[in-house]
């Protein structure tokens, strides 16, 4: 027995009979050090971009400065975040050696950072997490499923313009990364900042309302000098720079055929669609759907960033597809919400701080359950008028957040529209509501047996006459 092994056993002693059998347990597990393991093991890896960027900075032009420096340990590279307000949180970069320019909004998803920063939605957005340790489990690879679709990533790229946090794991472990937060924002050219008190940047945004910001890296920070002007990310059109540009098709061979209109679609609602059998067709947020529906059974509006009135097109083609008199199912989420209230005739606002995070209450208004939902959006539809004897007839508020009472969805009386502005899809949970899809896609393979040419079966009525061939007597 080696002098460790004793160690280890002389220790256990001290402590009880039950720590004595672990540390047995242990010493027979060292002897076997030879034979191959049958478990992964979850090693805990360093962020070599984090370690590349500690240059000592300039010395602070005073001693009001939040850094303190220590002439024998370099410091890493200076960043800060600024608002319009005149606000400004310093603290370190972790990522891209770059400064950008965003709408300031925060998260309170507790997991899922690689999802929440791939999400189309947040294009534009600087991303403030609340949950205060952040990377600790690394990024993953780029993997894809069985239908082509990233299995751990909302789209093929980080979305956001930069992100904020209190306290970056410079160490990851997991069994799927294949590299750091840090690493990957660099690559990618995102800036990050940590180090800062991210429940200080919340307060200010919930109390006056989602602002611009300006998330600046290197030692001139230091210097905190004024930033003039901050461009607005929804005065663009981002729904058209989230969009796809070409027309595709995923799992050709499906029961169901769906056309999607990208906004600027999550990775997983196609996943959550495709998944369930259908073959889904997706399409560039500005065309015409209208003039290919009689080749597909339903009709699905995605998420997607920015302001909706910035998508007026698809509002247009909306309007025109509800007016049909042999109407296909039509379902939307988030953006998809948005978009089809303003074809009913609704109007939309934008939220003081928006709703975002995996916890949100959205209340059935036909059931009354409340159910637990992952959300991102900063704009709601006006549904106060939708009320008995309105002018916007047909339509009925389908869910509402139990929060703040803001519009969590519509559905039409009588005709198979409907949408929520949550995400029944959620990668990294909820899943509460992920039974919309199943909704959705029998409303439309209900309406392909509808009006098919060739039904998957006749049946006969049992009162039908059975004429028996006559008998022959020999």
């Amino acid at each position: 027995m080696s002098s460790f092994q004793k160690a280890t056993l002389l220790a256990a002693r001290s402590v009880g009979p039950l720590s004595l059998a672990r540390s047995s347990f242990l010493a027979r597990s060292m002897t076997k050090a030879t034979r191959p393991s049958h478990f992964r093991a979850l090693a805990t890896v360093a962020d070599a971009v984090f370690s590349a960027h500690k240059a000592a900075p300039k010395a602070p032009v005073s001693t009001s400065t939040p850094y303190q420096f220590d002439k024998n340990a370099p410091k890493a590279t200076p960043a800060a975040l600024k608002l319009k307000s005149g606000h400004v949180f310093t603290g370190t970069s972790f990522g891209a050696q770059t400064s950008s320019f965003g709408e300031a909004v925060f998260t309170t998803s507790l997991v899922g950072y690689p999802e929440s920063m791939t999400d189309p939605s947040y294009r534009g957005q600087i991303l403030v997490f609340t949950q205060p340790l952040i990377g600790n489990y690394g990024v993953p690879s780029q993997e894809k499923d069985q239908f082509g679709l990233l299995k751990y990533f909302e789209s093929n790229k980080i979305q956001c313009q930069g992100i904020v946090v209190n306290d970056y794991a410079t160490q990851y472990s997991h069994w799927t990364a294949v590299e750091s937060l840090g690493e990957w924002c660099a690559r990618e050219g995102i800036p990050a900042i940590s180090g800062v008190d991210t429940r200080a940047i919340v307060h200010l945004l919930r109390d006056q309302g989602s602002t611009l910001a300006k998330l600046e890296v290197g030692d001139e920070v230091l210097e905190n000098k004024e930033v003039e002007i901050f461009p607005n990310p929804n005065e663009r059109n981002l729904v058209s720079e989230a969009s796809t540009k070409e027309i595709y098709n995923l799992n050709p061979m499906g029961d169901v055929k769906i056309a999607l209109i990208d906004c600027g679609v999550k990775e997983n609602i196609l996943r959550c669609l495709v998944a369930r059998g259908a073959s889904v067709t997706v399409f560039p947020w500005n065309y015409d759907f209208n003039k290919v529906m009689d080749q597909f059974d339903g009709l699905f509006i995605s998420n997607g960033p920015g302001d909706p009135r910035a998508a007026m097109t698809t509002v247009q083609n909306l309007a025109t597809a509800f007016k049909n008199p042999s109407p296909k199912p039509i379902f939307g989420i988030c953006m998809g919400n948005q978009l089809m209230g303003m074809a009913a005739g609704l109007d939309v606002y934008k939220l003081q701080f928006g709703n975002r995070g995996h916890n949100q209450p959205a209340i059935n208004m036909q059931t009354g359950r409340c159910s637990i939902t992952s959300q991102n959006h900063g704009y709601a539809l006006e549904d106060s008028v939708l009320v008995p004897g309105s002018a916007i007839k047909g339509w009925e508020k389908y869910f509402v957040n139990a929060n703040d009472g803001s519009n969590e969805g519509i559905r039409h009386q009588n005709k198979p529209f409907s949408s929520v502005q949550f995400h029944p899809e959620a990668k990294g949970g909820p899943q509460d509501t992920e039974y919309l899809f199943d909704d959705f896609l029998n409303l439309a393979r209900a309406e392909k047996v509808k009006i098919s040419s060739k039904p998957f079966f006749v049946t006969e009525p049992l009162s039908k006459e059975v004429t028996r061939p006559a008998e022959i007597v020999i």
